[in-house]
């Protein structure tokens, strides 16, 4: 076998050959053919270093060579090495060392990041799911302002045009961080050892990837949803003068194997994602188009990732998917379900989309995580009024851990609006299951979501959704006017025919009716003794007061006062802190939270085994006096 030394002396004699040296500052050195006029040259690299040179080789070889000639003068031509000594050096990094991934990253650091989040809580838990990913690469700091970063991420949002202008502003002035880099370091304004790499994430990455990537250059990488593993590589793209783009949606991803990075303070409350997608095709939502089709994260990886947020000390969980209670782990099912099968929806519902593979449901995944953590809360969103079957209804009430408050959107409160809509129900099925979940969880808190000025809307139809707020009574509601948006089927189908005033004008009216309605509600609750996890204090009264959420979600704020400790364990009295379950009665309300008297903390479980025996002699007081 001929050494190396031989084998690369054989490949520079011959006519024309040439070895390029890939340096991490992007220049490369060229051991040009053997002539009668060797020489070394510096040249720009304008291509991406072909596969046979393996990454760290450059950084290996020159690291290797100026420890063997330490301190060499160029000016003193005679201590100068040869050709022969250069191409020996190189021969011996080839064949003697190994390129460690990670002796790059140790010498030039990757980049600090910063981050920003629009839209829902999905997006903040896939920031995480970002944070998570990148840390691995090697991108272990986040810092708090942009012009602090080497990279930008900015999770965008595609379901209304207000979000999207938002984020418009912000690539704005991102590209002014990065096109005026210089000027902004030595003037103080930003102290990135290099101009910032711009990134755009989530929805709108996907929706508008193209006019995105031509805007004036203004970002370098975007990213689709479920395309977040590739990041990485995307941002090594920008090193060699490309773009980096990844947008395809997928089938099969979830993300289940990755632990996410907290980014929310609030150590007491967390978001875990059970499922990503949609395959309802609203007539108005972007979401199936830029999330892609529904698919579940296994239970057993749920169930592990819960774990370790309990062992942190977390007490509350916020269960998250696009159509959260369509959950659907089929995980360990291999056959398809065949015809008719009984997916059973809520009575008078039904869906454009039939299910494949039938696997543990939604009610399944509730009834193990609240049966295996007793002491720690459930929430869930967003779901869709279709997926309320019988079974998930009377787990929420027997389960004192899963919280009694229950997201349900109308949309609209006409049924010729639902129609064009493609919701899959009419106004009267709806309030038919309103009736239902309040009979079945009397005290429950229910939630909604309401668009304005939908596409041939009418002054009648507009009065509908009035007529069923005021019938349901909401706790709480998210309202806007339509906003239309490409891809669509209202897009496709329909003219986005309603004027701004009068979209304006009766976003107006449905918010002023909304108020109405829910200050009823909270103002229920005053005399009555609620339980509520502390969350951190009040900003209004951040020495003097805590702030939480109860049961039904309503926030409520009290004084800090020393009380009671009903667990045995502990005793005495004590002043309520973050993460506590405090036992407060109701004093006042407002149309957006309660205020109330600390009266004692709790456990969970012993606050409603508490409940529980005081209702029984409630009752048996009632039936000897019969």
């Amino acid at each position: 076998m001929a050494s190396p030394l031989s084998s690369l002396s054989s490949i520079l004699s011959q006519h024309h050959s040439a070895i390029r040296v890939r340096l991490p500052t992007r220049c490369c050195v060229s051991i040009q053919s053997l002539s009668a006029k060797p020489h070394l040259s510096s040249s720009r690299c304008h291509h991406r270093t072909p596969p046979s040179f393996r990454p760290g080789f450059s950084l290996i070889f020159s690291r290797k060579f100026s420890q063997s000639h330490p301190n060499l003068p160029l000016s003193n031509k005679s201590k100068v090495p040869s050709l022969r000594s250069c191409i020996a050096q190189a021969a011996l990094a080839i064949s003697e060392v190994h390129p460690d991934p990670a002796s790059a990253s140790e010498i030039f650091p990757k980049g600090r990041i910063y981050h920003e989040t629009y839209g829902c809580q999905m997006n903040i838990n896939d920031m995480e799911i970002v944070l998570s990913i990148m840390k691995k690469a090697g991108y272990n700091e986040v810092v708090e302002v942009p012009e602090s970063a080497e990279v930008i991420f900015i999770n965008t949002c595609a379901i209304r045009d207000n979000a999207e202008q938002r984020v418009w502003q912000r690539l704005n002035y991102f590209w002014f961080l990065k096109r005026h880099w210089k000027s902004n370091v030595s003037i103080g304004r930003a102290d990135s050892l290099r101009p910032p790499k711009v990134v755009v994430l989530g929805c709108m990455a996907e929706r508008l990837k193209d006019k995105i990537l031509d805007a004036d250059k203004m970002v370098d990488v975007v990213c689709g949803p479920d395309a977040y593993r590739d990041l990485p590589r995307l941002l090594e793209e920008v090193d060699y003068g490309q773009k980096g783009i990844n947008t395809l949606l997928s089938l099969e991803e979830t993300y289940a194997d990755i632990s996410p990075v907290r980014i929310s303070k609030n150590l007491v409350t967390a978001f875990v994602s059970i499922m990503r997608g949609c395959n309802n095709m609203c007539s108005f939502c972007i979401v199936p188009f830029t999330r892609g089709r529904e698919r579940s994260r296994p239970v057993e990886s749920i169930v592990r990732e819960v774990a370790e947020l309990w062992k942190g000390g977390v007490k509350e969980v916020m269960l998250l998917g696009q159509n959260v209670n369509s959950y659907n782990d089929a995980s360990g099912v291999d056959k398809e379900v065949g015809p008719g099968a009984n997916w059973r929806y809520s009575e008078g519902f039904s869906s454009k989309c039939k299910v494949n593979k039938m696997g543990l449901r939604f009610s399944d995944l509730l009834d193990r995580l609240s049966t295996e953590f007793p002491e720690m809360r459930f929430r869930y969103t967003s779901p869709h009024p279709k997926d309320y079957p019988d079974e998930l209804l009377y787990l929420m009430r027997d389960r004192y851990n899963i919280c009694k408050s229950i997201h349900l959107p109308a949309q609209t409160g006409s049924s010729t609006v639902l129609e064009r809509m493609r919701r899959g129900y009419t106004r009267e099925a709806y309030l038919d299951l309103v009736n239902k979940i309040r009979r079945i969880i009397p005290d429950v808190g229910i939630t909604s979501d309401f668009i304005c000025g939908f596409c041939g809307e009418t002054e009648e139809e507009h009065g509908d959704t009035i007529s069923l707020i005021k019938a349901v009574g909401y706790d709480m509601a998210y309202m806007f006017a339509y906003s239309m948006r490409e891809k669509t089927h209202a897009h496709r189908n329909y003219a986005d025919d309603v004027p701004d005033n009068i979209k304006q004008r009766r976003l107006a009216e449905i918010i002023e009716v909304f108020r109405d309605s829910t200050g009823q509600c909270f103002d229920s609750q005053i005399g009555t003794v609620q339980l509520v996890l502390v969350e951190g204090p009040n900003k209004r009264a951040p020495d003097t007061e805590l702030i939480g959420k109860t049961d039904r979600g309503h926030r409520v704020s009290f004084k800090i006062a020393p009380v009671p400790h009903w667990d045995d364990a502990v005793g005495g009295n004590q002043n309520p802190g973050v993460g506590d379950f405090v036992e407060v009665r109701i004093l006042t309300s407002t149309r957006a939270s309660l205020f109330g008297e600390a009266l004692a903390i709790t456990k969970l479980s012993l606050f409603y085994s508490n409940v529980d025996e005081a209702i029984a002699d409630e009752q048996n007081l009632k039936s000897s006096c019969l």
